[in-house]
Formats: C-alpha cells, structure tokens, sequence
C-alpha cells in the first residue's frame, strides 16, 4: 500500500513539474493611441531578445504564448512613429489598456547631419537594396508561422484555412526557387462553402491542361460538368493565383527575392518606381526613413503564367532604418493604371487596386526576419452577371438590388502570416528537410489540440470573430 501511495505521489509531481515545463504564460491586452484613444494595428508584441511575439489586430488586440522559460523576461511593446512599452512579464496587468506615446524626428536634422549619406527617396531606397545581402541572413534557418487563409464576398466568409507552418531558407544568396521551402505542419480550421460554378475559371484550368487557347467561356455548359472537376479547377485557380509558393518564391516578396530576374525590386527598379523621402518616425527608439512609393514611367507587370497581370502603377510604403537600411517595413499595392487593366479589373472585380500586401521584418542577432505577410487580392471565383454581360432588363433594376448582387457577387483572398520562432541549429535543419515537405493547405489533417494549446496565433478582430462564427455554423448546417 505504502509503494503504491508513493508511486501516485512521485507521478502526481512528475505531472506538476511536466505542466512547468511545458506551460505557457497568456498575455492578453489592448494598444491604443495615447492622444486619439485610436486602436494601434500591427504592433509588435514580442519578448526581448527572441523572437517570440505576435502584432495585434485591427482592433489593437492581442494574445501572446509565453514559455514557462521565458516568464521572467521583459515585455517590448513597439510600433512605427511611438514610443515603446516595456515591463517585466510578472508585472504585465492584463486589466489595463496599454497607451503609446507619438514619437517622431526632425527630418531637417537628419537631412543636414552628414553630407555623404543620400538625401533623397531614390538613392536611399537604392542603398537599401544594396545592403540586403548584409541584413538579411546568410545562413541557412527555419521559421515557424502561422497562416490564416480566408476569402470573402462583402457580406460573409466562404473560405478560411487556418494552419501551422514551417519556413525553410537556405539564405538571400542563393535562388528562392530551389532554396526556400514551406511546410503545412498542422491544420486549425477549415471551412470551404464557396460556389463552384465559376466557367471563367474552370476554362483557364482547361486551357492549362489542353493547351487549347481558342476555348471560351461561352463554348461550355455548366450542366454538363460534374462538380468534382470545377472543385479541382478552384484549387489550381488558388495555388496559381494565391499559393504559398507565389507569394513567396515569387515577384511580390520583394525583399526576399530582389535578386531575381525580373525583380520589382531589382536592378531596374526606378523605371517603374519613384520614391520620395516623406519625413524620419522612430521605432523602438530607432530612426527610420518613412519613404513615399509611386508610379515611374513604366506600368508594373508580374507577368503571371496564364494571367494577364500586366498594366499596374506602384504605391505605398517603405520603412528604413537610418543606421543600417535595412528595410523594416513595407506597404505596397497594385492599381490597375493601363486602359486593358483598368477595362479588366472594374468589369471582373469592381475594384482597381489587384495586389496590395504588407510586408514586416524583425531584427535578430543583426538580421532581418520575415516577421508579418499580409497579402490581399480580388478572386474570381462565381462568374455570376459581369457588368459586360448585363441585358436591357439587367439595367432596369434598382440600385440597391445591384448593390446586393455586388456585394454577393464580388470576392477577394486575404491571407496574413505571422513569423516566429527562428532555428538556427544545423541539425534540426537538417533533420527537418529529411521529412516529406508540402505547401498543400487543402490537404485535411486531423485537429491537433495539444499543438495548438501553445502555439502563438493572430488574434481575431471582433468582426472576424463573429463572421468565423457564422461561417462554422453554416458549415456544420451543410454537413447535416
């Protein structure tokens, strides 16, 4: 009796001493603007000298795993253009609002400190790209990530994806197309009730399979194609338009892949971008360049296989640091600007902004890690009425029965990636890349609680919380 009492003892303390050293520590709380009241977007919420951390959402919220290893670590709170927070983990106050201060630079010192450093957007951005194979790493490493991948009319989710990934770069030097990998690890959520009777679509998927480049949309019959085949047709219509491997290994990481042929980024980049120095903000009591992008002589185009993704005018955001020009953030988007783009993306997708992203970087060990991806794009995906296809009788209806119809009828993809966790152990690299790697996030996995429990993911706005929350319920009605 006394042996078995003292086998559940020795258990029950094995088991206290397993949930210390594997627990975690939950930081939950709001940024705002310490004037305005404002919710700050995109913050960086990280433990110091890690790379732990996560950004807070639209509504300036968020959520941090912290590991039982680092709860008696300092706290930095930090975001473009305001003073950073900071304080011990034991001290965080979960009850209380976390308020930044504005903090910005005089341009005109910066401007006048020394006369050989660049003085305008142009030569700045220029060294910039110059000094990317200083500031991004040079050794091979692994990210951990988390990917939420969600598509949407105006009024409602019909998609959304969330997965654990894994990251594999071999180093900036070396090609994105053989050495930069990604992994689906795990899979959170999973909800898919788009339609699928896109013929626009599926005759693309034809013309990529039969290399027939006279078939048209109006050559097919919706009734005569099975809907496992139009299913098949959306998910190549993803990877091509959407897929992790574009996003990554091509044009539009413009950091990562600047020394591509072809670049946006690249060697000729001011034939088709301008950018003007608008001022000098701080960020976690660094200065920073705050660079105006805009349009050149020349239309952007991604030249996307079997797209038409030509015709664009650049604009947006760049972020550099004054000491070293390393880019620290990015805001860029794509406007249809040629008269075909413009005639194609008001009449398919009644917007004309086609690509916009934002991208972040985090300073580690004297490099730069990707840190957040935001990419948005409009998606074609149920034809439905186009205004080019419209009959008398179409043009007689009400405005708010069309404005219903486009609010229905018109779709677009996010998909945000929050980085943490960087490996840089050899063996673990190489222990990793032994394993059979796959970017397929339609591939159904079982719903790992344990993982999850402790792995650090984007908070929900309060809107995504309740559309996430329709779009379950509509999910489960459907499988009934």
């Amino acid at each position: 009796m006394k042996h078995r009492y003292l086998n559940f003892f020795f258990s029950l303390l094995l088991g206290v001493f397993c949930v210390n050293a594997f627990g975690q520590t939950e930081l939950k709380s709001k940024i705002a603007d310490f004037s305005t009241f404002a919710p700050i977007e995109s913050a960086s919420i990280y433990i110091e000298n890690t790379t732990i951390g996560t950004i807070s959402n639209t509504d300036g919220k968020f959520l941090l795993q912290v590991p039982r290893e680092f709860e008696n670590d300092t706290l930095v709170i930090s975001s473009i253009g305001y003073k950073s927070f900071r304080t011990a983990i034991p001290d965080f106050d979960p009850t209380m609002d976390i308020f930044l201060e504005e903090d910005i630079a005089s341009l005109d010192e910066i401007i006048l400190v020394a006369s050989t450093r660049p003085k305008t957007g142009n030569d700045i951005v220029l060294r910039a790209i110059e000094e990317l194979p200083e500031n991004l790493p040079e050794q091979p490493y692994l990210q951990k990530g988390f990917l939420r991948h969600k598509e949407r009319n105006k009024k409602e989710f019909k998609w959304l994806i969330e997965s654990a990934l894994t990251l594999y770069d071999s180093s900036y030097a070396s090609g994105a197309e053989d050495n930069l990998k990604i992994n689906v690890d795990e899979v959170r959520k999973s909800y898919d009730l788009r339609d699928v009777d896109s013929l626009f679509a599926y005759t693309a998927y034809l013309k990529s399979r039969t290399r027939n480049k006279a078939l048209r949309v109006k050559n097919l019959r919706r009734d005569t194609i099975k809907t496992k085949s139009l299913v098949e047709a959306i998910k190549w219509n993803d990877s091509r338009v959407n897929g992790l491997e574009n996003l990554f290994r091509g044009r539009l990481n413009l950091v990562r892949n600047s020394n591509i042929a072809g670049a946006l980024f690249g060697k000729n980049m001011l034939d088709k971008h301008q950018f003007e120095l608008d001022t000098v903000l701080v960020d976690n009591e660094r200065k920073l360049y705050k660079i105006k992008i805009s349009k050149s002589e020349s239309f952007v185009g991604l030249n996307t296989k079997g797209i038409y993704n030509e015709g664009y005018e650049a604009n947006g955001w760049l972020y550099i640091y004054w000491d070293t020009y390393a880019i620290k953030k990015i805001e860029y988007q794509l406007t249809a600007a040629s008269a075909a783009q413009k005639s194609r993306s008001k009449t398919l997708f009644d917007t004309l902004v086609n690509h916009k992203m934002v991208m972040t970087y985090m300073e580690y060990q004297d490099k730069m890690y990707p840190n957040y991806f935001y990419y948005e794009t409009p998606k074609l995906v149920k034809i439905g009425d186009r205004s080019s296809d419209k009959t008398k009788s179409d043009k007689t209806k009400k405005e708010d029965e069309i404005q219903r119809e486009k609010d229905e009828q018109f779709y677009y993809t996010v998909q945000e990636i929050l980085f943490s966790e960087i490996v840089q152990d050899p063996e673990l690299i190489n222990e990793a890349l032994q394993k059979d790697w796959s970017e397929d996030i339609f591939s159904p996995r079982p719903y790992n609680k344990t993982f999850w429990k402790n792995y650090n993911v984007l908070l929900e706005s309060e809107e995504e919380e309740k559309l996430i929350q329709d779009l379950s319920t509509r999910a489960s009605l459907f499988k009934q």
